[in-house]
């Protein structure tokens, strides 16, 4: 690069003195004629750092991203599957429901996709996660706990219970309740519909590397699985290329992409938190322990460490010696383990 802007400037320099001295001026001196030009050519800089970095993923960016996070509640029931929009999340928190089922939680604040879903009722801890990110909050239907706070006004939101068929849209390709969805437009007018600043004013203590070339700690693991319930529905198998930095994701053996573009989705970090998990209904809803901090396993890089997590300020941080722990720049998914199996029966993984 820098060879051909040299013979573009000496050929600039040449053409500006024979026109000059065509034209009877005293041509002159040769720094006098590159200051001229130098005022003219924008040089292009190969490997300029760029001035700005995304809260949550640490990727650099041309501009400063100060959107308000939008945290939306993902259907993840086998017959949802394939969902729209996790390939641009920042981050997905994934969790049980009820029983062995499990629910994504995932934050927009780098980008929002043009389509996000199937959307998927609220439970309270979600809208907890929600107000210690200080997200906008986006689901469709609740439980009786979840309700309460929505209706006190504990988070900005908007439901699909008040909104089916003006901001959320039923899709013909599933049936309910695996169908809703909602699209970038929709999600900035609803904000704006229930006068929800879209202004980002809680920013993540997250810290990352430089590159993935920064994790040398650890333990060597490139594949790895968490599985909850009993049967291979919610069994996830997470595999590193390292080629490419990163980890591909599997559920009941089958690739987890995006529907959008059919293409699999890219994992820099992968953290599975250990809570207290208890039933607290017949129908089987749980309540979490977000508060306690605990054990966590953190696998990125192709290594695995043991670590801790903590609710620092309402958000979920993992730690290491006292401190946040680095991530790689990119998407991290955080997956809550029950104590009780733990992390020890829930998750295995191979060197």
């Amino acid at each position: 690069m820098f060879k051909r802007w040299g013979i573009l400037l000496v050929a600039s320099i040449l053409l500006v003195a024979c026109t000059k001295k065509e034209e009877g001026q005293e041509v002159n001196p040769v720094e006098e004629i590159i200051d001229e030009i130098v005022e003219e050519v924008e040089v292009p800089v190969e490997g300029a750092v760029l001035p700005y970095t995304s809260p949550f993923t640490g990727v650099a960016s041309e501009k400063e991203l100060t959107q308000r996070p939008v945290l939306v509640t993902i259907n993840n029931h086998p017959l949802a599957r394939p969902q729209s929009g996790i390939a641009n999340a920042d981050v997905i928190y994934e969790m049980l429901a009820e029983g062995s089922v499990t629910r994504f939680l995932a934050l927009y604040q780098s980008e929002i996709p043009e389509k996000v879903g199937p959307v998927r009722s609220a439970r309270d801890y979600f809208v907890n996660i929600a107000k210690g990110l200080d997200a906008f909050y986006i689901a469709h239907g609740y439980s009786p706990d979840a309700q309460k706070m929505l209706n006190a006004g504990v988070v900005d939101h908007i439901n699909g219970m008040q909104y089916d068929g003006i901001l959320f849209e039923r899709s013909r390709e599933r049936k309910a309740p695996h169908n809703s969805y909602i699209t970038e437009e929709n999600i900035i007018a609803g904000a704006e519909k229930v006068g929800a600043s879209m202004e980002i004013s809680k920013l993540p203590r997250f810290s990352f590397f430089e590159s993935v070339e920064g994790v040398k700690i650890g333990n060597p693991v490139s594949n790895f699985s968490v599985h909850y319930g009993s049967g291979s529905a919610f069994e996830n198998e997470y595999t590193y290329i390292p080629d490419e930095g990163t980890y591909e994701r599997e559920t009941a053996g089958v690739l987890t992409v995006d529907k959008e573009t059919d293409k699999a989705i890219k994992i820099a970090n992968i953290i599975c938190m250990e809570m207290p998990h208890k039933v607290i209904d017949s129908s089987g809803r749980l309540q979490l322990s977000l508060d306690g901090g605990g054990r966590a396993y953190i696998f990125q890089a192709g290594i695995m460490k043991e670590i801790e997590w903590e609710n620092i300020d309402g958000m979920l941080m993992p730690m290491e010696n006292g401190v946040p722990a680095k991530l790689v720049p990119g998407q991290t998914w955080i997956s809550f383990i029950p104590t009780n199996p733990g992390l020890e029966k829930m998750i295995t993984y191979l060197p």
